[in-house]
């Protein structure tokens, strides 16, 4: 037994858990452990992916502590299985181990056991009870008493929380220093990994509620990368969800969404709950911006019975719907839920809130409220430095000043506001400010003006996916007027772009690589249409819909896009398969749309088209005139929807 026990110990050092755990299960087995061996196996076990087995061995290690009267190892060690019990969301289990921890450490001299177990009135104060002075106060002592016996993970941990205090308490800068610092010693060598992982996670918590989104992307690469160092797993399921966040606001949705489904998967096989919640938030924010809302509303209440508030998404989502009352009264009372009366009291959280108040209030023709929310929101935006929460005050600024008829003062707002959200390159808050921006303009009486903004926004919605705000822009447009700018018969060569099957391509790169090669691919056919005066009208999901003005310059592009995908598969292995089609055609202009046969005909002949071929109608190589490229001969077609067969050409683009 004695050579099973070293080569555990052995392997716990190297984070070889699978071997420790195997060694020491065995070395168990054979005649049971110490109590600091068994400390050991349950962190095999936990880091092996095993926690309920983990929790099992870390019972019997408490009782081996209280057997050999090792009260502050006992007490230690209750103030983790009452932490872990926190995590699952048992409070009653979390607060008898509490109990038990305090009443072994009555009467007892001081110890590392009194500092976890002040660490854990740290935590209760701060995550449950919002008592900002009280974490700090409790943070401060736990720190002493670490520091006076020696116990760097326990010091750590109760830095981050202090910062963390401080920060919701509107010390953002103190806050932040203290968290970094804390960041610092949870790296050293004789933290042990549980609080390192914690740290971390707070760590990465303070940067997105900061709304420092790059610098929340950066610690969260960080964790990862010592994460897979030290063979951690478990808790990178916490980061997956910070990462799926990230993913969220940057506009990669689908690949948002598979993150925080990972998550899920792996945070309840570890039984933190508090973060499950979380996962689920993330997913249904994601389906509820691409106007799914039976999942988003089943996402969210996961969420809540995770014990997360699921706001102000679910608040939104009524709105959405059309529920106004429910709504007002969802985010009435997440409001209400926080700590103190001052609206400066909880900042960030009260900050991440009030947009909400503000947009449900003005859909009640509450602009008393709107305004007063939007007020608090300038108020806490000067709080803490950063584009976003500038950004965030000044669309709820603009989109109140449109409600109470200052189109002219709102379009200052919002003009800056769009600005912000692009150049931190946040782009779905980018086309919803400029939504906004374009109504401005409308009431202002330039109507032209406000067609630009409707036609911008339209087009990133359509990348993102996100049908809810495109029938918002319908609805728009339905009550814009029918100038004749905005609707009016026009002649145009439209053009349709569509990725063919991909399975084998992604089986061969990957998902995640898949989603980069994706959005590389927008941008390129974005770029080569806008190139030669292309106007794109909207993203399909797998490629675009343009408009040109000119038959020849629709030929041009797609020439261009085929040799530039050619050419990216000979330099790095692989691009997307694409057919294009075009078809010459007068169709009705409708804001920035079109609508019509001739647009149904041009998306049939695209259709037709094969991979890497481009297909023309015969009335769009007529219109071109001579052109610099091989012309297949026609091939009659009919196409679904038309009544009539149409000539079509294959053009040779290589």
């Amino acid at each position: 037994m004695p050579d099973l026990v070293t080569r555990g110990r052995e392997a716990i050092k190297s984070h070889a858990w699978d071997e420790a755990r195997d060694a020491l299960s065995a070395a168990d087995s054979d005649g049971g452990l110490a109590p600091d061996d068994l400390v050991r196996l349950g962190d095999a076990f936990w880091w092996s992916g095993q926690p309920d087995e983990a929790l099992d061995v870390f019972e019997r290690a408490y009782g081996g502590f209280v057997a050999d009267d090792r009260i502050p190892e006992a007490a230690s060690t209750a103030a983790l299985l009452a932490y872990l019990a926190m995590r699952r969301l048992k409070t009653s289990v979390g607060a008898g181990w509490m109990a038990r921890a305090e009443h072994l450490l009555d009467d007892q001299p001081e110890s590392i056991g009194h500092a976890w177990l002040n660490l854990l009135r740290t935590a209760v104060a701060l995550m449950m009870e919002s008592d900002f002075e009280g974490a700090i106060r409790l943070a401060d002592q736990t720190i002493d008493v670490a520091k006076r016996h020696g116990g760097p993970g326990v010091q750590s941990m109760a830095m981050s929380f202090k910062g963390y205090a401080m920060i919701e308490r509107g010390e953002w800068q103190d806050g932040l220093r203290i968290v970094d610092e804390a960041a610092v010693v949870a790296n050293s060598q004789d933290v042990d990994l549980r609080a390192t992982s914690d740290v971390y996670c707070n760590t990465i918590a303070v940067c997105r509620s900061l709304a420092d989104y790059r610098r929340a992307g950066e610690w969260t690469e960080e964790a990862e990368r010592w994460m897979l160092s030290h063979s951690v797993g478990g808790y990178p399921g916490v980061c997956q969800v910070h990462r799926a966040e990230l993913k969220r606001l940057r506009g990669s949705w689908p690949e948002a969404e598979r993150e925080a489904r990972k998550a899920c998967t792996e945070l309840e096989r570890f039984h933190l709950v508090d973060a499950i919640g979380f996962a689920h938030y993330e997913i249904g924010e994601v389906r509820r911006r691409m106007g799914d809302f039976d999942a988003a509303e089943r996402a969210f209440m996961e969420a809540y019975e995770h014990g997360h508030l699921a706001q102000p998404g679910y608040a939104l989502l009524l709105k959405e719907q059309g529920k106004i009352e429910d709504a007002t009264r969802a985010i009435t009372s997440a409001l209400d839920s926080l700590p103190g009366d001052h609206p400066l009291a909880g900042a960030m959280t009260r900050g991440r809130l009030l947009p909400a108040r503000v947009e449900i209030a003005l859909a009640a023709g509450d602009l008393d409220t709107a305004r007063a929310a939007s007020t608090q929101l300038e108020e806490i935006s000067t709080l803490f430095e950063g584009a976003a929460w500038r950004a965030t005050a000044l669309t709820c600024r603009g989109s109140v000043l449109l409600h109470d008829e200052q189109p002219e003062a709102a379009i200052e707002s919002l003009s800056e506001a769009w600005r912000l959200w692009h150049d931190i390159e946040l782009p779905y808050e980018a086309a919803q400010a400029r939504t906004l921006l374009g109504r401005a303009r409308l009431a202002a009486g330039d109507e032209a003006g406000a067609m630009l903004e409707f036609r911008s926004a339209r087009s990133a919605f359509e990348q993102l996916g996100a049908a809810a705000d495109l029938r918002t822009l319908d609805q728009i447009g339905a009550t814009a007027g029918t100038d004749a700018d905005t609707r009016r018969r026009v002649t145009r060569t439209f053009l349709f772009t569509d990725i063919v099957t991909s399975t084998d391509l992604i089986a061969l790169i990957g998902d995640a690589a898949w989603e980069s090669l994706l959005a590389w691919h927008d941008r390129v056919l974005r770029q080569e249409i806008e190139s030669t005066g292309g106007e794109v009208v909207r993203h399909t999901g797998d490629g675009y819909f343009a408009s040109f003005g000119e038959a020849r310059a629709a030929i041009e592009t797609a020439v261009a896009i085929q040799r530039r995908l050619s050419s990216h598969r000979q330099e790095h292995g692989f691009a997307p398969w694409v057919r294009i089609g075009m078809h010459v055609a007068e169709a009705t202009r409708q804001g920035p749309d079109y609508a019509g046969q001739g647009v149904h005909a041009a998306a049939r002949v695209g259709a037709l088209a094969e991979r890497e071929e481009i297909l023309a109608s015969a009335d769009t190589i007529t219109a071109a005139g001579a052109i610099p490229f091989p012309v297949g001969d026609a091939r009659t077609a009919e196409l679904k929807g038309i009544a009539e067969p149409i000539e079509v050409h294959a053009i040779d683009w290589r």
